[in-house]
């Protein structure tokens, strides 16, 4: 029998049962056929299951213009003469782009090398998705000095939920590649894998490596950002205290002596000379003397 593979965007359990090759668990008939939930979506993860080996990979789809990263989900069933891939459409999004299985399909190629095809396609949108994060920190902190304070806020929170949630999938991926190599998943009887295939997913397994390095440099990023940021509200609220001390500091001495005038000295002060004109004349050598002074302190 010819090796097939069958490509299947969000099925009904029915068209699944009936594309299978295989009777299936139905733990994983009931992960296939799932509606993918936004925030919700499943871990990576491959299992053998005795006559068929079952997974859930998912590929990261960055939409800069809203400034977040939808997920795209594709579960496969793969036995020794068929692979089964079931794409699941995102809210908002469009299925995961599996072309790339095309031609070694048509070329005939064995299934196992098939799901390393898929396995690295999405190892390759991880590295994209990566490309498009550290484009959005540049972003962000060319942003913090002139965006407004909720804006960076709610951005910050945003990077550092989107990398947490891709170190999660990327760190899954890596250890599902892992377990081909080591040998734990495969079908009885049958080398799904064969050396040549593992080697090559060793390096889908040493990108997805990079990936997670590359990911924990992003999220430090972010980290030292948010800590700028921190400095820069700081900084001002410093400038703001160090404004508030000069306009107090001014104020002082005209008050005082506008409160020494307020005394009552039974007529010692009766003449404009000494009401008006030496209050006033005080008041503004005051005022002169101590801006000369911040001036000369550098103060404001």
């Amino acid at each position: 029998m010819a090796v097939r593979w069958l490509d299947l965007v969000d099925p009904t359990p029915d068209e699944l049962r009936a594309s299978l090759p295989v009777p299936v668990d139905a733990d994983v008939l009931e992960a296939l056929s799932a509606r993918p939930v936004p925030g919700r979506e499943a871990l990576p993860l491959l299992e053998g299951r005795g006559a068929y080996v079952f997974g859930v990979v998912t590929a990261p789809w960055p939409v800069p213009d809203e400034d977040r990263v939808l997920y795209q989900e594709v579960g496969l069933v793969a036995a020794p003469e068929l692979l089964v891939t079931v794409r699941k459409t995102p809210p908002g999004g469009a299925p995961f782009g599996a072309s790339g299985l095309a031609p070694a399909a048509a070329a005939g190629a064995p299934v196992g090398l098939l799901v390393h095809r898929l396995l690295d396609d999405v190892a390759d949108a991880y590295l994209a998705a990566l490309d498009a994060t550290f484009s959005e920190i540049e972003e962000l902190e060319d942003g913090l000095e002139v965006w407004p304070a909720a804006r960076v806020r709610a951005r910050v929170t945003a990077l550092r939920h989107e990398l947490l949630h891709s170190r999660r999938g990327a760190s899954a991926m890596r250890a599902a590649v892992r377990r081909i190599l080591d040998g734990r998943v495969d079908v009885e009887g049958d080398g799904l894998f064969p050396p040549e295939v593992e080697r090559l997913l060793a390096d889908t397994y040493e990108t997805l490596v990079r990936v997670t390095e590359e990911l924990d440099v992003a999220r430090d990023l972010v980290a030292g950002a948010r800590e700028h940021y921190q400095s820069l509200v700081l900084e001002s609220q410093g400038e703001v205290t160090k404004r508030l001390t000069v306009i107090a500091s001014l104020v002082l001495v005209p008050s005082f002596i506008v409160g020494f005038y307020g005394q009552n000295f039974e007529g010692a002060f009766d003449e404009g000379f000494w009401s008006l004109g030496v209050s006033t004349a005080l008041i503004v050598a005051s005022t002169v003397l101590q801006l000369a002074l911040f001036r000369w302190r550098r103060w404001i």
